[in-house]
């Protein structure tokens, strides 16, 4: 019988990270503070855990500033989209496993 979690990727165990991804997978590009206010997190814990995705080359970070103001725009890289989807393909298979 196939292990139902060896499939299941360890960058997105934490909800932060689970919630990031998820948005940016169905957005081409979130700013900073509406994905804070999406997910209702702090400043430091967006920031850490969007660090985490970038280290493993899931999501890319452009800053600028618009005005004097910064801003921070995240994408999700294709490797970040491919590593996503396999991700939530092992959660069907775990899912469809604990059915039988």
């Amino acid at each position: 019988m196939l292990n139902p979690i060896q499939h299941l990727n360890k960058a997105f165990e934490n909800k932060v990270r689970l919630g990031i991804m998820s948005l940016l997978m169905i957005h081409e590009e979130l700013e900073f503070t509406r994905i804070k206010e999406l997910l209702q997190l702090t400043d430091g814990n967006l920031a850490s855990h969007s660090r985490a995705l970038e280290s493993a080359g899931y999501v890319e970070v452009e800053k600028s500033f618009v005005g004097r103001k910064p801003n921070t725009l995240y994408r999700a890289t294709k490797a970040g989209r491919s590593a996503f989807q396999q991700h939530l393909d092992a959660l069907e298979v775990l899912i469809r496993q604990g059915r039988d």
